[in-house]
C-alpha cells in the first residue's frame, strides 16, 4: 500500500487567483472506489450538533467546494462546507476548549457497504479547520432516527482514530475494518469547518431485498454492481453508467475522447452476484453530438469464463434510452459494454434475477461482514 500523506496545520491566507492552486492533496489508492455516501445513492447528513456558519448538507455535495471571497451573510463569511461556531472554555480563568470538546455529524450511507477509505477535505478552510478528526461506523437496520443512532446500545466501530488534519487539504485515511456499515459519525476537535466528506468502499447489498424484488438491475451500483475496468476515462468516470436515475447533464454519463485509430472503447463490470439477465437498457441521455455510434453487450460467468455476446452490435441514437428484451435469459457474473468507435453512454441497465448460487454468495458475504 502506498503511504498516504498527512497534512497538518493551517494553510496560507487566500491571496487571490485560483483558490485551489495551493490546495494540498494526493492520489489516494482507494479513490477509484464508489462513494458510498453519494447523494445520488441516497446518502445524507441526517444530524449535527452545530452548523452555525455553514450547513451540514454541504458535506456530501457533488464536486469540489466553491470559494467566493466576497460573499458574506449575516453570520459572516459564506462557506461551501459544514462549519461550526468557535468553542469556548468554562470561565474567564479557563477560556480554552477542553481536550475532548468536539462537534459531530451523523451520515447515512446511500449504499451500505465496506468502507476502504475516507477523505475529509477542508478546502478553503485555511485557518478555521478542525485541529483533528475521527470517524466511526455503525450497522443499524432500517431507517433509524438520530436519537436512535445515538442510543447507548448502538455499537460504533472505530474507522479513523483521532488524527490531526490540515487546513485547505484533502485529508485521506485508509480504513481496514471488515464490516458492513450503514452510518458514520464524524467528529471534529474542537470545532471548525470541513468542506467535503467522501466515503470510498464496496457496496454490500441485502440478499433478502434482492430476493423480494425478484427482477432488478443487477449491474446497478446501488445493488452491488461495480466497474472493474474501462478503456477510457478522459471526460468522466465509467462508474457513472451504473448510478441511479437518468443523466441530467452531459457530464453525468461516461464520455471518451475522440479516437483517431481503428479501435473502440469498452467497460467491464462485475454484477451484484451471479444473475440471469433478461433485458438490457442503454441510455445516451444528454449525449447529443457525442453519443456512441453502436454498442454491444456481453456476459461472462466466473472470473475466467469466455465472453458471450447477448446483445449484438446495435445502432444507438443520441439522447435516447434504448431497450432490448433478450431472446432468452443469459447467466453471468460479469458484463462488458463495447461502444463503437468512441463517444458516450450515460447509463447501462441489466435487468434480471439473481440465481440461487448468486443469492447464496451474497448471504455468505453479508454474514462474514457481521450482517
Amino acid at each position: 500500500m502506498t503511504a498516504i500523506p498527512r497534512f497538518t496545520g493551517p494553510a496560507q491566507p487566500y491571496r487571490g487567483g485560483d483558490p485551489y492552486a495551493d490546495h494540498r492533496t494526493a492520489a489516494f489508492p482507494f479513490a477509484a472506489l464508489p462513494d458510498l455516501a453519494d447523494r445520488r445513492l441516497g446518502g445524507a447528513v441526517i444530524a449535527a450538533n452545530d452548523e452555525f456558519f455553514a450547513p451540514r448538507e454541504n458535506l456530501l455535495l457533488p464536486g469540489p467546494a466553491v470559494f467566493e471571497p466576497e460573499t458574506f451573510g449575516h453570520k459572516g463569511k459564506v462557506m461551501d462546507g459544514w462549519e461550526t461556531r468557535r468553542r469556548r472554555g468554562a470561565s474567564e480563568a479557563d477560556p480554552w476548549p477542553a481536550d475532548d470538546d468536539h462537534d459531530w455529524a451523523l451520515v447515512r450511507l446511500g449504499a451500505p457497504g465496506v468502507v476502504r477509505g475516507i477523505v475529509v477535505d477542508t478546502a478553503h478552510f485555511r485557518g478555521n479547520h478542525p485541529q483533528a478528526v475521527s470517524v466511526e461506523g455503525a450497522a443499524v437496520p432500517g431507517t433509524p432516527s438520530p436519537e436512535e443512532l445515538l442510543a447507548d446500545d448502538v455499537k460504533w466501530t472505530p474507522l479513523v482514530p483521532r488524527t490531526p488534519v490540515g487546513g485547505h487539504a484533502a485529508n485521506g485515511f485508509e480504513v481496514t475494518a471488515e464490516r458492513r456499515l450503514t452510518h458514520l459519525r464524524v467528529r471534529q476537535y474542537p470545532d471548525g469547518g470541513i468542506a467535503r466528506l467522501r466515503v470510498h468502499g464496496e457496496v454490500v447489498p441485502d440478499p433478502a431485498w434482492a430476493a423480494a424484488l425478484g427482477v432488478l438491475d443487477v449491474v446497478a451500483l446501488a445493488h452491488g454492481g461495480t466497474v472493474e475496468d474501462a478503456s477510457d476515462r478522459f471526460y468522466s468516470p465509467a462508474s457513472h453508467t451504473i448510478l441511479p436515475g437518468r443523466s441530467a447533464r452531459m457530464d453525468e454519463g461516461w464520455e471518451t475522447r475522440r479516437r483517431r485509430d481503428r479501435g473502440h472503447d469498452w467497460i467491464t463490470y462485475r454484477l451484484a452476484a451471479q444473475a440471469s439477465v433478461r433485458a438490457v437498457e442503454i441510455d445516451t441521455a444528454c449525449l447529443k453530438g457525442n453519443s456512441a455510434g453502436w454498442a454491444s453487450v456481453s456476459l461472462r460467468d466466473g472470473d475466467t469464463g469466455a465472453w458471450t455476446e447477448v446483445l449484438p452490435r446495435t445502432r444507438l441514437q443520441p439522447d435516447t434510452n434504448h431497450r432490448f428484451v433478450l431472446p432468452e435469459p443469459a447467466t453471468g457474473t460479469h458484463a462488458r459494454l463495447d461502444v463503437y468507435p468512441d463517444g458516450g453512454v450515460s447509463r447501462l441497465r441489466l435487468h434480471g434475477a439473481l440465481t440461487p448460487v448468486g443469492l447464496k454468495a451474497l448471504t455468505v458475504r453479508l454474514r462474514e461482514l457481521g450482517g
